[in-house]
């Protein structure tokens, strides 16, 4: 990252604004923590192709909780001080998938990357973003769905 694409953005906006989207960051962030933690504990040590699939999507829910932490940091804010409950929520979701099998990471993984589709949807909707955050925003929630499509096919030809 480049220091010019750093932008201190504190006191450009009302109160109103600022916390509706401060909660929406956090949010983000937060979920995008239990999301790292899902994949991070559902992969095994066998060489295989779903294992190749979860590093690379713990990778790219890696890149969305940085996105949003630099988001808040810029804003000049912190993230949730309650995050540290979902790291445990994406531990356990991420061990009890993995206990259940191939299928149920898959299933899993629709589940949760479904959830995190409609909720970028109702913040999308329902918050006042600048335009840079959006465009972070509305990449990310495109990863997601793409996610959700590939846990999908590989549920299906699971049979």
């Amino acid at each position: 990252m480049d220091v010019d694409a750093i932008r201190l953005r504190r006191g450009e906006l009302s109160p109103k604004v600022a916390r509706s989207l401060r909660r929406a960051l956090c949010t983000l962030h937060t979920l995008e923590t239990m999301a790292v933690n899902i994949y991070q504990y559902q992969i095994t040590t066998e060489p295989c192709e779903l294992n190749r699939y979860l590093i690379a999507a713990m990778c790219n829910e890696m890149t969305h909780l940085q996105d949003f932490q630099v988001k808040l940091y810029e804003y000049g804010w912190k993230p949730s001080r309650t995050r540290w409950m979902y790291w445990i929520v994406g531990l356990v979701f991420g061990l009890l998938s993995r206990i259940r099998g191939r299928r149920g990471i898959l299933r899993m993984g629709v589940w949760v990357e479904t959830k995190a589709v409609q909720h970028y949807g109702e913040l999308l909707e329902g918050i006042p973003w600048d335009d840079e955050t959006r465009r972070i925003v509305e990449k990310n929630r495109a990863d997601e769905e793409s996610h959700v499509a590939r846990w999908r096919q590989l549920l299906a030809a699971e049979g």
